[in-house]
């Protein structure tokens, strides 16, 4: 695509404003839940302002960091949370500070909220959660 067809779709996306997910909405995703939950909703951004290549590429991208964030963590001898916290608010400060403002340079948007994403969120962890402390030990 080259750097006209870029700025008339910006400019075309500013005409037709619609609601997105916050800049910070996408990182605290990504630090509380893991950073695919970051990639989905900036995903959701992407899908709304119809730009499915993109979107699906920041997905992958996301379940990447995500894996990434297992294996590192799984590989340590000691296991921290606060290694995974630091890993997820690397990989979400890269979904908001370099996909996000690439793709929503323009911080003239209005939010959505995100109480609907985080009780889905919410609802997806929870067993997780469950499995891990009811796990049989070794």
């Amino acid at each position: 695509m080259t750097e006209e067809n870029n700025l008339a779709m910006t400019e075309s996306n500013q005409n037709n404003a619609h609601k997105i997910y916050s800049k910070k909405a996408i990182l605290g995703f990504s630090i509380f839940f893991a950073p695919i939950f970051g990639g989905v909703l900036l995903r959701q951004n992407l899908i709304d302002d119809n730009r499915k290549k993109e979107a699906n590429i920041v997905l992958l991208t996301s379940i990447v960091f995500t894996v990434l964030t297992i294996l590192i963590v799984n590989s340590m001898e000691k296991k921290t949370s606060s290694l995974t916290y630091l890993l997820n608010m690397g990989w979400g400060a890269i979904l908001t500070e370099y996909f996000f403002k690439k793709y929503f340079p323009n911080e003239n948007y209005e939010y959505k909220k995100i109480w609907k994403a985080l009780l889905i969120s919410i609802i997806i962890v929870i067993p997780f959660m469950l499995a891990m402390i009811y796990a049989p030990t070794e």
